[in-house]
């Protein structure tokens, strides 16, 4: 019998070529919250998941489901705890976009060191005086801190390096590096000009940083990557954040958020490069086509 999976309806085609060409019935769908799945298609086998929040349910509503394959290397949206003792594997993608989310990183404090995009909105408004006014800072000689050094913290570190920043490391799993140097987690609040976090959202650190952390930080430092952050940015407590990764996603139109000049706001897209969505569908796809075929995915992040 045919196995199935569902997969969101804009996933790349190459990574629906995996699928296809190992004989599977793919099932596109564009709602893919666990209701709509168990209604289109209870008897899937596997699935793909973009940034759709996923509950848990009865494993009973959907008794083939073998894998849910994260496109990409965060899982929050997915209990994978939960599903692992349910019998799924929850697999992520880690080498498909490490680069294209550190260069997106580079990009934004590129931006925030110059302040390029309020400079083009400030002449979109006719001010071309607002040249007189403008003062940018160098990444020359600035110290960088990066918290959390997997795959994407090490290419930032990199970049870094190009750029003759200084650059130093908060991860209490790593006991040493090649780039940069090894700090406590205080340190790298006091210590940063600009400080970046690539640490995988968990329970235990998605309200790590508060008003103790800010309080710390230099007057002019800059974060990269919002209750007591929105308060230090008000009080230019720090000087500037850009924002990728949100507490609340799609960030209400009510948000103070919105009105700062402050602050660089993007909808989650660091990771939205042609090139990175090919990877992450392809990578995917392959752990679903191994887990239907009874191997053990490469990726899991659970087990069963």
């Amino acid at each position: 019998m045919t196995k199935s999976v569902v997969i969101p309806k804009n996933l790349s085609q190459k990574g629906k070529d995996v699928l296809l060409d190992a004989g599977l019935n793919v099932i596109e769908l564009t709602d893919l919250s666990s209701p709509a799945i168990i209604s289109a298609a209870a008897d899937v086998d596997g699935m793909i998941l973009m940034t759709d929040p996923f509950d848990n349910f009865d494993i009973e509503k959907m008794p083939n489901l073998k894998i849910i394959a994260r496109h990409d290397v965060g899982y929050d949206n997915v209990d994978s705890k939960f599903w692992g003792k349910q019998g799924v594997y929850v697999t992520i993608t880690p080498n498909a976009n490490a680069s294209t989310v550190a260069e997106t990183t580079m990009a934004v404090i590129l931006d925030l060191s110059k302040d390029i995009t309020k400079v083009s909105n400030e002449m979109r408004k006719g001010n071309f005086d607002y040249k007189n006014d403008h003062r940018g800072f160098n990444l020359e000689g600035q110290t960088l801190g990066i918290m959390g050094y997997g795959r994407i913290g090490r290419q930032v570190a990199q970049l870094a390096v190009a750029f003759s920043m200084n650059v130093i490391i908060y991860d209490p799993f790593v006991k040493n590096t090649e780039i940069g140097r090894l700090v406590t987690r205080d340190d790298i609040f006091k210590k940063s000009d600009v400080l970046t976090l690539h640490m995988a959202v968990t329970d235990e650190n998605r309200q790590g940083i508060g008003k103790r952390e800010f309080e710390m930080m230099k007057s002019s430092a800059m974060l990269v990557n919002q209750d007591d952050m929105l308060l230090a940015l008000k009080g230019k407590r720090i000087a500037g954040a850009a924002l990728d990764v949100l507490n609340e996603e799609p960030l209400p139109l009510t948000s103070a958020f919105y009105n700062l000049d402050n602050v660089l706001l993007t909808p989650h897209i660091a990771s939205n490069t042609k090139n990175a969505m090919e990877n992450m569908a392809v990578d995917s796809a392959n752990e679903v086509v191994r887990t239907l075929n009874g191997e053990k995915p490469l990726w899991a992040v659970n087990t069963i």
